[in-house]
């Protein structure tokens, strides 16, 4: 592979965007159409992942998505597997960690695209990127000494570590893209946008004629335009949503503190499964929705006796409301800058009920067409690491 070409890290949100040319995001390698756009052709229909199944030991290939709270893996063809790793506090564990994934099949490739590298136990993304490539060489290298993990850039190419190490902005935050691709191939119409939202962000990509069409290909630039918005279904905190909840039929102030967060709104209104052995959570309670009232209850500093199930429910939806409209704001800017509103949205991830909510909110009358229906909520859960593994065996574009 030749050497890449600059990337501009920040396009201003803009309508005259849309005149930018994708090669300052995406490599020149791919054809452009003459809008500067990818012409990625509609793969032909996909049959239907398998629901999770037991790892093959002769699985050949495994893509890995490893994210600051979580990594995920998947092998493109059912087989998904997902772990809670707080990368930020036990970073020197990660090659282990991904031994976890590796150990039973022991695949002959593994390729992994990554957004951990901004955890602020790294000095710099440049840092974190470089640690983990490491930890999956580590990792590889366990099974066999020969071999080496692929990267994914975010100009849609699967590269060696050691060139992903020589442009290692290019490796950083990028698992968007993959989603990207594999929902354009579920794309009912030329226009379409894309909502992924999972337990800590939500991405938004714009996807024109089948095609990616992002606004901004860096963390930094995609906050900047609505791409990227820092609201998820599990880890946000209450006091980054509301500055106050509604309890006794009136308003009262939030407590800056982490006492709650979005998981026991999704979990009060019904949407999120009680986990009761789990304790992922604020206070390290249980993911039930008993817990999550005591939570709520402490967001407002009030005794937890006096906060009823259905006063917790009542707090829980001013939450969910404000979240939407979050959202809701990100997608009106996002289509501003592209220039057009989607005439079809695939919402992916698991947080499904809150795009829905946003979308409701926004008013547009698209065509909703929801992965979790069609891969299984399982896969869509880690649909970055099942993307990955798609493009990585040639069954995704």
């Amino acid at each position: 592979m030749g050497k890449l070409p600059h990337l501009e890290w920040l396009i201003e949100p803009t309508r005259a965007s849309n005149s930018i040319r994708m090669e300052q995001c995406v490599s020149t390698m791919q054809p452009l159409n003459k809008n500067g756009i990818i012409e990625i052709p509609q793969p032909p229909s996909m049959a239907k992942p398998r629901s999770a199944h037991p790892l093959s030991m002769s699985t050949d290939l495994i893509a890995l998505d490893i994210g600051g709270a979580n990594i995920k893996a998947a092998d493109g063809l059912g087989w998904v597997e997902s772990k809670s790793f707080e990368l930020w506090r036990h970073f020197q564990k990660l090659p282990a960690v991904i031994e976890h994934f590796l150990s039973d099949a022991r695949p002959r490739r593994v390729v992994a695209t990554m957004t951990g590298e901004i955890a602020d136990c790294y000095q710099s993304r440049q840092a974190g990127v470089q640690h983990i490539i490491t930890s999956l060489q580590s990792a590889v290298h366990a099974f066999d000494r020969d071999a080496e993990p692929e990267i994914y850039l975010v100009d849609g190419s699967i590269v060696s570590p050691e060139v992903a190490l020589g442009c290692p902005l290019h490796a950083a935050g990028c698992n968007w893209h993959a989603v990207a691709r594999l929902a354009a191939s579920y794309c009912q119409t030329d226009k379409a946008f894309l909502i992924d939202i999972g337990s800590t962000t939500t991405d938004i990509v714009a996807i024109l004629n089948h095609a990616p069409a992002p606004l901004a290909c860096n963390d930094l630039g995609r906050m900047s335009v609505g791409e990227l918005v820092y609201t998820g279904i599990e880890r946000t905190p209450i006091a980054s949503i509301v500055r106050s909840l509604p309890l006794h039929g009136s308003l009262h102030p939030v407590a800056s503190e982490l006492f709650a967060q979005s998981r026991d709104v999704w979990l009060l209104l019904g949407e999120l499964d009680e986990q009761p052995f789990a304790n992922e959570t604020a206070d390290g309670g249980p993911v039930t929705r008993e817990a999550a009232r005591v939570r709520m209850a402490r967001m407002l500093l009030a005794d937890p006796d006096d906060v009823s199930i259905d006063q917790a429910a009542g707090a829980a939806e001013w939450c969910a409301a404000a979240q939407s409209r979050q959202v809701a704001r990100a997608l009106s800017r996002v289509s501003r800058g592209i220039g057009w509103q989607p005439t079809s949205v695939i919402v992916s991830g698991h947080g499904e009920c809150l795009a829905r909510r946003a979308l409701q909110h926004i008013g547009w009358n698209a065509k909703i067409v929801s992965l979790p229906d069609q891969l299984g909520s399982d896969v869509s859960r880690v649909a970055p690491a099942h993307a990955l593994a798609m493009i990585a065996r040639g069954l995704l574009v």
